[in-house]
Parts: structure tokens; C-alpha cells; sequence
């Protein structure tokens, strides 16, 4: 029952939804599924293409792949394109074997093969993730720092994948960064984390950047002392917004007007985290997915906490966050909790 609850909470959510334009003026829409702390982003492009990066957990009665499933429906897909794996932590890549049996996807893409954790469960998750591509029913590409998928619509960039880090300016970067002078250093991390995938998604002058759980040892070194990546739109916080991850000198540098943080209620949403990201010059909100009691007082204002249930006893109402973007750098930010969009204009 808890199950269906949420189903029914996350379709009504996303059955309100009021697009940013009409559909005479293309969007790009992502949609921030609630995958309880692990991360599901879809994305559709003007085209019609789609994205997702990243598939929640395994488990939970399909509960993480019910969600994308509907999230998906909703949005008119029959088919998700691309699926994009971060890297093969059981909240980014467990969901797999239950996804593809819920809903049709076409090409996964991996930073290649487990290399950065000897964790048991996670070696679980990755040899699951590698039945599912040895029944020759998907396409497979591995990402290379530099490289821009194959989809249509919006520029995707891979800036980061197997440790390995994109090595010129994007359109906008270069600059030097003074936000290196920053005292923020961190040493080397050997986990999956480091390995993450990074993109970087442009349509016309809106910008998202997303990291997975990159480092902050990582991402220091793609904006310093020049800042290679130019300033963003939107940034989808590192790590569910926990340490070691998210450096000064990339939060501070890229600029972003809106910081989302896919935490759950608990798990990411540190107290220094959520501090940091308060302090980025020129920020115009942070939205979470969930309330996190961890940090009571340190969460974004209420308005932009998606699901806001300090009541863990009740049912969960799982509802998503969605975006909506135009060419034109503008973009909307819609609440299905408080039935409110907010806008943010073109910087």
C-alpha cells in the first residue's frame, strides 16, 4: 500500500505539472525522479530524444523503477534512449535489471569497467548490470572525457569518466578561476565515486551540469586555475550533497543560479555541504528532493523542498522535481508538493 500510495502521489504530481512554453516553442524538460537518495534523472529533449541518468536502487518491491516507469509515461516516451550510469554504486546503478524489465531502453553508457571499489555489493551491482547488457538486447557505448553523445536536441558533453578528466575549455570556459585560492584541497579518492561520468547538457544558453558522485580531489582539477567548464545554469550537487565532494572552487566557479540536491530523508544533505552551497555568490535558490532531518536547520526554505515529510511513519509521497528550459537561457522549476513553478530568467 505504502508502494501504490506513492505511485499515485508521484503521477498526480507529475499530471499537474505546467510547462515553462507551449509546444510551439521546444523545451527541454528534465524531471528529478525520487529515488530515496540515489539518482534518476530524466531527461527529453526538444526532439523527443531521452535521457536517464542513472537508475536508483535495487529492491524495494521495483519501487525505484515503478517511479521511473511513470515518470516516463508521463512525459509520452515509449522508449528511453539512452540510459547514462554514473558509476556502479548500488543508488546509481542497482535499479538496472528491474528497469529493463519495466520499461524498454535502448543504449547504456558506462565509464567501462569496475575499476575504483572492492566492495562486495557493489561488485554484486556491476556483474547485474553486466547480465543485463550480455543478453545482446542493448546498444553500449563507454564515455570518454570530451566525447558528446549521440543525442539530438541538446549538446552533451562528457567531462569526466574513469578517472579520467576533459582536458579543453567548453564554449564559455576558460577563465581564470578565483575561487582556487580557496584553502578546499582534498586528497586522491580510489572509490567508484571517482570514476563517475560527468555531462554537461546545453540547450541554446541553458546549462546543467552533472557530476554523479564525482570528488572533489576530481573536480577541483577541471576548474583550476582556469575554470574549463564556464558557469551553469543549473547544478545538480555532487554525492546527494556529502563530502568529499563539490570543491569551492567548482561550486563558486561554475556559478550556477540553482543548486538541485537529489538527497533522501537520510541520506546526503550534510550540514557543510548545505552551507557551501548557500554561499555561492549570485545563487538564486537551492531545491532538495527531500527534508532532511540530518541537518534540521540548515535545509533550503520550505518552499523549495519537494517532499517535505518530517513524519517518516506516513505513507512517502515520492513526488519528483521538474525543470523545464528554453534556447533562450531561461528556465521554471515546478514544486507538485506546493503546486508552484518558479522562474528563473536567462543570466
Amino acid at each position: 500500500m505504502r508502494n501504490f500510495a506513492a505511485l499515485v502521489a508521484l503521477a498526480l504530481g507529475l499530471a499537474v505539472f505546467t510547462p515553462l512554453a507551449s509546444a510551439a516553442s521546444p523545451v527541454l524538460r528534465v524531471v528529478f525522479v525520487d529515488v530515496e537518495g540515489g539518482q534518476a534523472t530524466l531527461f527529453v529533449t526538444p526532439t523527443g530524444q531521452s535521457l536517464l541518468i542513472d537508475t536508483g536502487w535495487a529492491g524495494h518491491q521495483n519501487r525505484d523503477a515503478d517511479r521511473i516507469a511513470a515518470a516516463a509515461k508521463q512525459a509520452g516516451l515509449h522508449k528511453i534512449d539512452y540510459v547514462l550510469l554514473t558509476h556502479y554504486h548500488p543508488d546509481h546503478t542497482g535499479g538496472v535489471p528491474q528497469l529493463v524489465a519495466t520499461f524498454p531502453v535502448g543504449t547504456f553508457i558506462d565509464h567501462g569497467p569496475l575499476a575504483g571499489d572492492g566492495n562486495p555489493g557493489t561488485r554484486s551491482i556491476w556483474q547485474a548490470y553486466q547480465n543485463v547488457l550480455a543478453t545482446g538486447k542493448y546498444g553500449h557505448l563507454t564515455a570518454k572525457p570530451g566525447e558528446v553523445l549521440p543525442l539530438t536536441g541538446v549538446t552533451a558533453t562528457v567531462v569526466s569518466s574513469d578517472g579520467k578528466l576533459i582536458d579543453h575549455n567548453l564554449a564559455g570556459g576558460g577563465a581564470p578561476n578565483p575561487f582556487c585560492a580557496v584553502a578546499d584541497h582534498w586528497a586522491p579518492d580510489t572509490s567508484e565515486n571517482a570514476y563517475s561520468v560527468g555531462v554537461m547538457i546545453q540547450y541554446g544558453k541553458f546549462k546543467m551540469l552533472d557530476l554523479g558522485d564525482l570528488t572533489a580531489d576530481k573536480d577541483r582539477q577541471m576548474v583550476c586555475p582556469n575554470n574549463r567548464l564556464g558557469q551553469v545554469s543549473v547544478y545538480v550537487l555532487a554525492n546527494h550533497g556529502m563530502t568529499p565532494s563539490s570543491s569551492h572552487a567548482l561550486v563558486d566557479g561554475i556559478h550556477p543560479e540553482v543548486v538541485v540536491m537529489d538527497n533522501g530523508p537520510y541520506k546526503g544533505g550534510s550540514v557543510g555541504a548545505l552551507d557551501m552551497v548557500k554561499s555561492i555568490p549570485g545563487l538564486l535558490a537551492l531545491w532538495q528532493l527531500h527534508y532532511t532531518p540530518i541537518s534540521t536547520t540548515h535545509n533550503t526554505v520550505v518552499a523549495d523542498i519537494v517532499n517535505d515529510q518530517k513524519d517518516f511513519m506516513a505513507p512517502d509521497p515520492a513526488l519528483p522535481l521538474d525543470v523545464t528550459a528554453q534556447s533562450d537561457g531561461q528556465f521554471a522549476v515546478y514544486n507538485p508538493r506546493t503546486k508552484a513553478t518558479a522562474h528563473y530568467p536567462a543570466r
